[in-house]
């Protein structure tokens, strides 16, 4: 059978076993998978859908229907798979609005949080592995006994200071980010957004890091206006308060629009959404928020503090179930903010739980006597190890059920470990064996004896687990 054949084959049974043309809603596709928004998923054959020839998992998050197909065929099946259906080509931001509509509130809020985030979440990497390299660069004691690189080699001074100068700029800034990406997501301008989170972070504020000293001495500047004492403290290392910002901005734009006549729209709207959103934040909203983070905050870490190694192992076992709901994306803006107090103990975990992953599928590799679960999991298992779990999860472990077991009670014994250490990230980082350059300089031998315990607990209890008997099935699968 040659290429495009497969394709076409793939593409049809998809096709029917989906339900059809007449329960598909809208259908679009990513860099490896179809996305669909199906009428009724359960008429959808799963267990069918997965034998298909080029699909390699599925899963159903969001009010999407998604299919793992892989990177470049999945261009290929999805020309065809709309084409044999006679379906309306549509964008993945129209699959997500189709697939919002299926959501529950809680569901809504994740989708929100995500939808702001995630576009930021290359800056963040980069920006955090910048981080991590001048860690490595400037720490003592990592390569020399008493020495930093930096101490033992002088000429490498600059080149730190030059990286840490661009590894900072996008958390000094980041409620600009955060502010354009938020106000396009609830239909406002985003450059005036992106205005809004400038004005947040302004030079002429007091620095938001120097906030607790000067309320301790008594010398918060402060505006005086009709009668109001209003504080002028920036907002730098907090999330909450733009996000609230960025929602006010783009309701106020929205109704300015409606009420301000066309010739003077243009003029008018972006002063006002601008001045009336900027007084609202200083006045009211932004001190309700930033105290709204400040508990949030304060509560996971008294839950870390106060539980210890059992609350570790806990956040580790239930790490996977909400990577499955997307409800990882929600603790990303907790993250930031524990990084902005004193560190997050957030990507210690999580690297955690995903190697964890990696491990159960490379055992599942060993034992399933299915060769083409075999392939999949022999590169997704390693991509799990490097932080990308996805294939891993919903392409091995899931389908498979006993590894995806084995990865969680693997994920709270690493849990457990770096919770009793008390590993912390000095910036947000990539999720997986490479996390440790972001971790603090004393912290890295522990966070990489807590992902080992974490592969190596992961493979054993699949391992375990793939020789009883009530798994035998799966096994076979």
């Amino acid at each position: 059978m040659t290429k495009e054949e497969r394709y076409q084959a793939s593409a049809e049974q998809i096709l029917a076993l989906v339900g059809g043309k007449e329960n598909i809603i809208s259908a679009a596709h990513c860099a490896t998978r179809l996305r669909l928004v199906l009428k009724d998923e359960a008429k959808a054959n799963v267990n069918e859908i997965l034998k298909v020839d080029l699909v390699k998992g599925q899963f159903a998050n969001g009010g999407q229907f998604q299919i793992i197909i892989g990177s470049g065929t999945v261009d290929e099946v999805y020309k065809r798979f709309i084409e044999a259906g006679g379906i309306s080509e549509a964008t993945k931001s129209e699959v997500k609005q189709a697939a919002a509509q299926k959501m529950n509130l809680v569901q809504k809020l994740v989708k929100t949080l995500s939808d702001v985030f995630v576009p930021l979440i290359p800056a963040l990497v980069a920006s955090g592995l910048m981080m991590g390299l001048n860690n490595v660069l400037t720490a003592g004691g990592l390569f020399f006994p008493e020495q930093s690189l930096v101490e033992a080699y002088p000429a490498l001074a600059d080149i730190a200071a030059m990286i840490n100068t661009f590894a900072s700029a996008a958390y000094a800034f980041l409620p600009i980010l955060i502010g354009f990406s938020a106000t396009k997501l609830f239909g406002g301008n985003p450059y005036l957004g992106a205005v809004m989170g400038m004005i947040m972070v302004s030079g002429d504020l007091l620095n938001a890091y120097g906030y607790g000293t000067a309320v301790t001495e008594g010398t918060i500047p402060v505006w005086n206006i009709l009668g109001l004492s209003i504080e002028k403290v920036g907002y730098q290392g907090t999330v909450l308060p733009v996000l609230a910002a960025s929602f006010i901005l783009a309701f106020v734009e929205k109704k300015l629009h409606k009420v301000i006549p066309e010739v003077l729209d243009n003029l008018l709207t972006p002063l006002l959404t601008v001045l009336v959103t900027g007084f609202i934040t200083f006045t009211v909203v932004g001190g309700i928020m930033r105290t709204a983070g400040d508990l949030l905050t304060g509560g996971i870490v008294w839950l870390h503090d106060s539980l210890g190694i059992i609350g570790g192992m806990i956040f580790g076992f239930i790490y996977s179930p909400l990577t499955m709901t997307g409800m990882h994306h929600s603790l990303l803006p907790v993250e930031i903010q524990l990084i902005a107090a004193s560190g997050s103990f957030l990507l210690a975990i999580a690297s955690c739980n995903n190697v964890a992953q990696g491990g159960a599928t490379l055992c599942a590799m060993l034992r399933t006597r299915d060769k083409k679960m075999k392939s999949i999991a022999a590169t997704s298992g390693v991509s799990a190890l490097l932080g990308i779990t996805e294939p891993a999860m919903f392409g091995v472990n899931l389908k498979l059920k006993y590894p995806f077991y084995g990865a969680m009670l693997g994920s709270a014994l690493g849990g457990g470990y770096v919770t009793l250490t008390n590993v912390l990230n000095s910036s947000p980082g990539s999720a997986g064996m490479i996390g440790f350059v972001c971790v603090r300089p004393g912290d890295m031998l522990n966070f990489l004896i807590g992902v080992g315990i974490s592969v190596v607990a992961g493979f054993g209890f699949t391992y375990v687990m793939s020789n009883m008997k009530r798994f035998n099935k799966e096994l076979e699968a």
